[in-house]
């Protein structure tokens, strides 16, 4: 029979005395209530419960990645941990709402009270910038200074070492590289796929040429357009050309991890590659929802503080903007649908080739 002494019960289970307590208002401490301060506390400790286990979830996929011959049959798992983590993003994003319930001029009752406070002191947020793959020299400038500067000295070190460390970037780019490419004596697949889009260039070049309703200046533009796409697919094709485009910042993601997610995203029908492609499609995912997010957080902060510096002594509203597009980490992959063709110009696979990429058995 169990001891009910040792039963854990509801309340002690989830520690509600330390947490209901946790809500300490500085309006109130001041002499100076300001109601809406106690909807501003519980919003903000949330994100960073949220946060706590998103870098819990990035932490369980490291594990699965950091083995050297990556276990295939976990990527599935990996997939799932991804897709709570957009959830949670997505519910981070929803929970804006619940601030803008808040009006600008509730805001500004306590706003100055929480000087030289902000969320851009957040530590975790930080450790989950770094764990996904977002480079120092990368970072919008924070006043000039170094993001680090901010950062409480209790977290300071988690956070330096999660700079310092494999990102899911890393981690990913190297599970790419090892994808087996479509190449046996007898068949080359980048061959084939190369002839394919300068046949769709082509064909589509001979459209505009054919099409009576545009002017010759319109034809013109669009034949430059076409170019420029040609110049692009070749760029693909000549490590040399893609190397220096990545040297220039064009390419994050090493030529053989690029044609490794090209293949999959191309190939997604098949059996074998439908756990990579939502893998691929998770990290895309994770990408948008975190732009969203700042987006949305944009738009608070200029709905709130206009152009008021923030707490922290950022330039508010405006740092924030000018971190959406920065901060992409996975914007390679989002990229690829440059070099895609229509399903129905995709290169005849060889059987044995196509027997690989299914779950093929012999009786």
């Amino acid at each position: 029979m169990k001891n009910k002494k040792n039963t854990p019960n509801y309340r002690d289970y989830l520690q509600l005395k330390l947490l209901l307590k946790s809500q300490e208002l500085v309006s109130d401490k001041l002499g100076k209530k300001a109601h809406d301060e106690m909807l501003f506390i519980i919003t903000h400790q949330v994100y960073e419960l949220w946060f706590k286990q998103i870098l819990y979830e990035i932490d369980s996929i490291f594990e699965v990645f950091k083995i050297k011959n990556v276990d295939e049959s976990k990527i599935g798992t990996v997939v799932s941990r991804l897709h709570r983590i957009n959830e949670i993003i997505q519910l981070l994003i929803d929970q804006i709402k619940i601030l803008e319930t808040m009006t600008p001029m509730d805001f500004l009752e306590f706003r100055d009270m929480l000087t030289p406070a902000s969320g851009f002191q957040s530590g975790q947020f930080r450790m989950i910038e770094n764990k996904i793959g977002l480079l120092k020299n990368e970072r919008h400038a924070y006043g000039g200074k170094n993001y680090k500067d901010k950062i409480h000295k209790n977290e300071f070190k988690d956070v330096e070492n999660s700079e310092n460390s494999d990102s899911l970037f890393i981690f990913v780019e190297k599970w790419l590289e090892r994808t087996p490419f479509l190449v046996s004596e007898d068949y080359n697949f980048w061959d084939q796929y190369k002839k394919a889009v300068k046949k769709m260039i082509l064909n589509d070049k001979k459209i505009i040429e054919k099409n009576e309703s545009l002017s010759e200046d319109e034809k013109e533009s669009h034949y430059n357009q076409y170019n420029s796409t040609e110049k692009m697919f070749n760029s693909f094709f000549d490590e040399s050309v893609f190397s220096k485009m990545k040297s220039s910042g064009q390419f994050r993601l090493s030529y053989k991890a690029t044609h490794a997610a090209l293949l999959i995203l191309l190939y997604r029908d098949q059996p074998i590659l439908h756990n990579p492609y939502r893998l691929l499609s998770k990290l895309i995912d994770l990408d948008e929802l975190l732009t969203t997010w700042r987006y949305k957080h944009h738009l608070l902060a200029t709905r709130m503080i206009g152009k008021k510096i923030g707490t922290g002594g950022s330039v508010g509203a405006s740092y924030l903007k000018k971190a959406l597009t920065k901060h992409r980490v996975f914007e390679d992959l989002s990229s690829l649908t440059t070099f895609l063709i229509p399903r129905s110009e995709l290169p005849s696979l060889p059987e044995e080739i196509i027997r690989k990429l299914s779950f093929h058995y012999d009786s």
